[in-house]
């Protein structure tokens, strides 16, 4: 997998979303392709999507494997998985930490196998299997599931932090579907996401989904019987971007963060209104980041006649270097980096009123504008 050097934002192909896509590529960092649609395309539609794959990055993301099956996944479809990714070169591909089929029976969807020891193993043997045909190690998805999942001693962040450890492999986390899983079967609905959240091995994720859904009422007529069901055809819930500024809090390595959406499609400004929500949810979590490493460094200089200096001659340039400020503000960690700023600097700018800078920085370009044509305000 091709490591990105920095978070990004994406959407899934669709058909329907094509030229929207097209048209608003500057604001789309990233596409991810069902690649089962593309198995038996013909040649020049596979050539399409590798043109495709040389103007914007492009994912592949597998539906049907069934890599956490007792079954041994079929290798025809891993053979056309091998055959996609050799003629598109995508940056990486993906698949699900499920089972859709089983002696025979096709279950039409992805289910949830018990967690335990032995799905474990069977997941790692299957995903060994799948390296071993693609030449590229699949990122996994957790799954979302309308059931509790029977026989099954670990929970989900415990069965899911196995398979990745032993499989050593890449997480594709689904926040949505994390989410769907706590508010059905978790003590708490409020808490429960961001619990199981916290408990994933965060530093293995590289892609994230978000996605919609709605409730579910239960086949027995209890109104209060429901559950959530996660359907990709609804708004990014904001629980789900809490969770991903949480995310972005706690993960070191950068993100690409996906926007799936299947149908009962918006129009393409409310998608691309949906991304910038997701780059203002990393922004945020980013920041959190930034000033939390700092607070855990205590500041033993005494802020003298030096450090006063050094932070004037700084805040000059952020009132009046647009591009400077945008920086600061934007990607604070990149900022400290450039300017290689003592501890005692750093503390201080992290801290700043970001809406007086802004608002000062405005009142100042226009002082200076009236300077230049004779008088001041």
């Amino acid at each position: 997998m091709r490591v990105p050097s920095h978070d990004r934002v994406g959407l899934g192909w669709r058909a329907e979303l094509a030229s929207g896509i097209f048209a608003h590529q500057d604001q789309i960092d990233v596409v991810e392709v069902i690649a089962e649609d593309w198995f038996d395309a013909p040649r020049h539609r596979v050539s399409a999507l590798r043109t495709l794959a040389t103007q914007i990055p492009v994912q592949l993301h597998g539906t049907s494997a069934g890599l956490a099956s007792a079954e041994p996944v079929e290798e025809k479809r891993l053979a056309k998985m091998a055959r996609l990714v050799d003629a598109v070169q995508p940056e990486a591909w993906s698949e699900h930490l499920a089972f859709v089929r089983a002696r025979g029976h096709e279950i039409g969807h992805l289910a949830a196998v018990p967690r335990n020891a032995s799905t474990v193993a069977d997941a790692a043997t299957n995903i060994a299997r799948a390296r071993e045909i693609t030449g590229m190690s699949p990122m996994l998805e957790n799954i979302a599931t309308l059931m509790a999942v029977p026989a099954s001693p670990f929970s989900e962040t415990e069965w899911l932090s196995e398979v990745v450890a032993v499989s050593n492999a890449l997480l594709l986390l689904d926040l949505h579907n994390l989410y769907s899983n706590a508010v059905n079967f978790g003590a708490d609905q409020t808490t429960a996401p961001l619990e199981a959240l916290r408990q994933l091995p965060l530093d293995r994720v590289r892609t994230v989904h978000i996605a919609g859904g709605t409730w579910l009422a239960g086949g027995s007529g209890d109104g209060n019987e429901r559950r959530w069901l996660d359907d990709h055809l609804h708004a990014v819930p904001d629980a789900v971007f809490t969770m991903l500024e949480e995310l972005a809090a706690l993960a070191p390595q950068p993100l690409t963060v996906v926007l799936e959406r299947d149908g009962a499609y918006p129009a393409m400004e409310d998608l691309l209104l949906e991304l910038q929500w997701a780059r203002a949810a990393m922004r945020r979590g980013r920041e959190r980041k930034a000033v939390a490493a700092i607070a855990a460094v205590p500041c033993r200089a005494a802020c003298g006649a030096a450090q006063s200096a050094r932070l004037e001659a700084l805040l000059a340039r952020l009132y009046v270097d647009d591009g400077l400020r945008a920086t600061f503000l934007h990607a604070p960690d990149e900022f400290f980096r450039r300017e290689e700023l003592s501890r005692e600097d750093t503390t201080a700018l992290a801290a700043i009123d970001r809406t007086g800078l802004m608002m000062a920085a405005r009142s100042f370009a226009r002082k200076r504008q009236q300077k230049v044509r004779g008088r001041w305000a």
